[in-house]
């Protein structure tokens, strides 16, 4: 008797913590985010493009332009490892840098590290 309750409050525990470790983040088209600070100008998880591929495309390399600008998200994929990508645009459909109109990003990363910021 007394085993059977202890694996009936173990088998509950562990379907508690099943369910609290499931994600529930959606992500959809048309969502806006800010772009947030990074430490040094160090996005790990917004793939900005290179310095010298923006300057070949007549774009300038400065980030202080691109920290708080709203941007919104034109579409998400999952990779095969679960990741979700999302690409971004700006908000008022100008270009990153003066030479680049969508940039990729690691959305759950980047939301956790704080480099793409919610607007509610």
């Amino acid at each position: 008797m007394r085993n059977n309750i202890l694996s009936s409050v173990l088998a509950f525990f562990v379907s508690v913590f099943m369910f609290g470790q499931t994600s529930t983040s959606d992500f959809n088209k048309g969502d806006v985010f800010q772009i947030g600070n990074a430490n040094y100008n160090n996005y790990k998880h917004i793939n900005f493009p290179k310095a010298n591929f923006i300057i070949k495309k007549g774009g300038i390399v400065n980030y202080k332009n691109i920290k708080g600008q709203k941007v919104v998200i034109t579409s998400v994929k999952e990779k095969e490892n679960g990741k979700k990508i999302a690409t971004i645009k700006l908000l008022d459909s100008r270009k990153f840098f003066n030479s680049h109109k969508y940039i990729t990003v690691e959305i759950e990363e980047a939301i956790r590290n704080k480099e793409l910021l919610a607007i509610k």
